[in-house]
């Protein structure tokens, strides 16, 4: 496999091109705009959306096995290419039970991994019943196409509740599902892994992290977490059962809550690459973006260790309406000690938006061990870089 397309021109796929050039892979990339990241990196660009199926059966001529970037996509319009012996990586069968949160939310528990408790919202007439046993504050998703925050509600009555689900929504909702209502966990911490699966079946998982969470988007991600050897392990147990259950080709997210009392839930899973790996460009021997193109090549997987004590990736995220690129803010950051910044080149900011990344890697002189770094010098440095960044 030398010719990989990837369907999404963003940051992710933009992030692949170091380790696509370190493996001799080619990316052919589909995305909609010229001014997305990964158009400068690509060899060759299929400008279209990225569930337009038709570019994609263009895209497929030009590559021996398609991989995702994001997961906007149209499976139905796919299987029908699959069925044509297009190969896809991660296969399609492994993406159905996972793009609609319910549904995904629905093959986690029958897994019998632990999620929290949840319900669709497709039968009106119950809703009030079934919310009394999840009581307020609740948690509103949408079902498709929901990512930094964007279609997660905190809801705290249920006047609130109807108030969002206005008349035209619920009336969809009837015959579709758009919606689906969960309880609020009142978590310790946010936690997440990625995981990669190889061809044979073969399994890594990089350091367990932290990541802190506004307004529903990561702001930081400390890596490793702050948790026991017992809490790891689980983790990795619950990666293992769901890479497996799905046969699993590629990288593969998974966002956790840990609570007070020591329980691990799974929150949500994305199947790709995923932001709280970033720390891994710099600071693990194989980047998840190269353990990525690694699998859906079907080349034997690399080392996810860390090479360091620990890291702090600080995303940097938009403030403002803007055609900035920010250059005094990014050099000031550039110079902090063993810093790595990692700038998308996109051309439009706007509030929430991701813009670029920062890791710092951490070493034995500045820090006692690496589970200190929650508490410690990582908190402090992610205190420095967003001092800079965002105007006082």
């Amino acid at each position: 496999m030398k010719r990989v397309g990837v369907i999404g021109g963003g940051q992710l796929a933009w992030m692949m091109a170091d380790a696509a050039q370190k493996l001799g892979v080619k990316l052919v990339v589909q995305t909609p705009s010229e001014h997305d990241p990964a158009v400068s990196i690509a060899q060759e660009i299929i400008f279209a959306p990225i569930d337009d199926a038709s570019a994609t059966e263009i895209l497929a001529q030009k590559c021996d096995v398609i991989t995702f970037e994001n997961e906007f996509v149209n499976l139905d319009a796919l299987s029908l290419l699959a069925q044509q012996g297009v190969c896809f990586r991660p296969g399609l069968e492994a993406l159905v039970p996972l793009l609609d949160k319910y549904h995904q939310r629905r093959y986690l528990s029958d897994l019998g991994l632990p999620v929290p408790q949840f319900f669709a919202l497709d039968e009106a007439e119950n809703i009030k019943s079934k919310i009394e046993s999840l009581g307020f504050p609740a948690v509103l998703k949408s079902r498709r196409h929901g990512y930094d925050g964007q279609g997660t509600f905190i809801i705290n009555d249920f006047a609130a509740l109807e108030q969002k689900l206005s008349y035209e929504t619920t009336k969809k909702t009837l015959n579709q599902p758009l919606f689906l209502l969960e309880e609020f966990v009142p978590f310790e911490k946010e936690l997440a892994v990625i995981a990669a699966r190889s061809v044979e079946g073969e399994i890594v998982t990089y350091p367990v992290v932290e990541t802190q969470q506004e307004q529903q988007v990561c702001r930081r991600v400390i890596a490793p977490a702050q948790i026991t050897p017992n809490q790891v392990a689980k983790i990795q147990a619950i990666a293992h059962t769901l890479l497996n259950s799905l046969q699993f080709v590629g990288v593969f997210g998974i966002e956790l809550f840990l609570c007070a009392d020591g329980k691990i839930l799974v929150n949500e899973i994305a199947p790709r690459t995923h932001n709280s790996g970033h720390f891994s460009l710099d600071a693990c021997e194989t980047s998840q973006f190269e353990q990525h193109l690694r699998a859906v090549c079907g080349l034997p997987l690399g080392n996810p260790a860390l090479q360091c004590a620990g890291a702090v990736m600080v995303n940097l995220l938009g403030y403002e309406n803007s055609h900035s690129d920010y250059q005094s803010q990014r050099q000031k950051i550039a110079e902090i000690p063993q810093a790595h910044l990692h700038w998308y080149g996109k051309t439009e900011s706007r509030p929430g938006r991701k813009l670029g990344h920062v890791t710092v890697l951490l070493d034995n002189q500045n820090k006692e061990s690496g589970s200190a770094i929650a508490n410690g010098v990582g908190a402090a440095i992610a205190h420095i870089i967003e001092s800079i960044w965002y105007p006082r």
